[in-house]
């Protein structure tokens, strides 16, 4: 018999039962959501596997943070399993309050030195040939972190130099210079996530500007048209279809390579609420539309997240480049 997560109502980080996580304490006197009945397809198997197992315990001996664990990702059994973990650098503490967000908001810690030479070892010896790096945002940073980036990138390329890199970054906002600092740093792809269409950023991702992202990753490929670019939205947060179609428009105006499109799924009461879940069928319009809009890469499912298979995609990606030129 398979064992499944309750994505709406289970959060093993719960301080006690029934009772909102104590790493949200922003969140604390909003008050608390209905949650809709979850339809067939948002189910996933639970974690628990020996190769998961392995996987958790290189992270933990490398003290490591993840966004899988953080953000309480749905695909983490699946993706630990095969020894894909996404490493969320910069501690686990954002400066922001996202409506929709599972990563806990307060004052972050001082910077680990030693973390970029701990996630080369770490994707060492897990023997990635892709690897994805992530980062809370961390507006206290004069760069935002950028540097940070760049030294994580470094210490990959120095201790397993065969591994492609995935990063997804902040906005930067506010932090001249500090995308030169990555774009240097030669990632093979660049992600920031748009999250959701601009009509709902300001009760959804208030500490951000739709327009300053967008812009964002126009500037990547004017700086370096060789790396790839992606980014990420979730549905079901209330946005209506023609958005989302001219979300793909401005993406693809800053010349976006890669667009994933997934299912919002509440982490508890006092998050933004799920307004509805979309249909499997409606996510492969997406996919379809998408496509015929330029994007070289599409990944739209209910479960889809920014680095959900990011390895196999990347090849993908290559695959799709490679075509076009040659079909020029």
């Amino acid at each position: 018999m398979a064992v499944v997560l309750d994505l709406l109502t289970s959060d093993p980080r719960k301080a006690d039962a029934g009772k909102e996580p104590l790493r949200h304490p922003e969140k604390q006197k909003r008050s608390e959501n209905p949650v809709l009945k979850k339809p067939d397809w948002i189910r996933v198997k639970a974690p628990g596997s020996p190769k998961w197992a392995e996987t958790h315990a290189i992270v933990k001996e490398n003290k490591l943070v993840t966004v899988c664990e953080e953000a309480g990702c749905p695909n983490i059994g699946e993706c630990w399993e095969k020894k894909h973990a996404t490493f969320m650098i910069l501690g686990d503490t954002c400066t922001r309050a996202c409506a929709f967000c599972n990563v806990k908001t307060g004052v972050p810690g001082s910077v680990d030195p030693h973390e970029p030479h701990h996630i080369g070892e770490a994707v060492a010896k897990l023997g990635l040939s892709h690897v994805v790096i992530t980062s809370v945002d961390r507006d206290d940073l004069t760069d935002g972190g950028a540097q940070h980036f760049a030294d994580v990138i470094a210490a990959i390329r120095k201790l397993s130099p065969a591994t492609t890199i995935e990063i997804l970054t902040p906005d930067f906002l506010r932090k001249d210079g500090a995308l030169e600092i990555v774009v240097k740093a030669r990632p093979d792809v660049f992600n920031h996530n748009l999250e959701t269409v601009a009509s709902n950023y300001l009760t959804v991702r208030p500490g951000a500007r739709y327009f300053h992202s967008i812009r964002l990753l126009q500037r990547v490929k004017e700086l370096d048209p060789t790396i790839f670019t992606k980014s990420g939205i979730m549905v079901g947060l209330g946005e209506q279809r023609n958005e989302v179609l001219q979300l793909m428009d401005d993406l693809r105006s800053a010349d976006v390579d890669f667009i994933t499109i997934g299912q919002y799924l509440a982490p508890t009461r006092k998050h933004h609420p799920v307004i509805r879940f979309v249909a499997p069928d409606e996510f492969k319009g997406f996919e379809t539309i998408a496509y015929v809009k330029g994007f070289l890469m599409v990944s739209s499912t209910p479960l889809t997240r920014s680095s959900h298979h990011a390895g196999d995609d990347f090849a993908r990606l290559v695959a799709a480049r490679t075509a076009r030129q040659a079909a020029r």
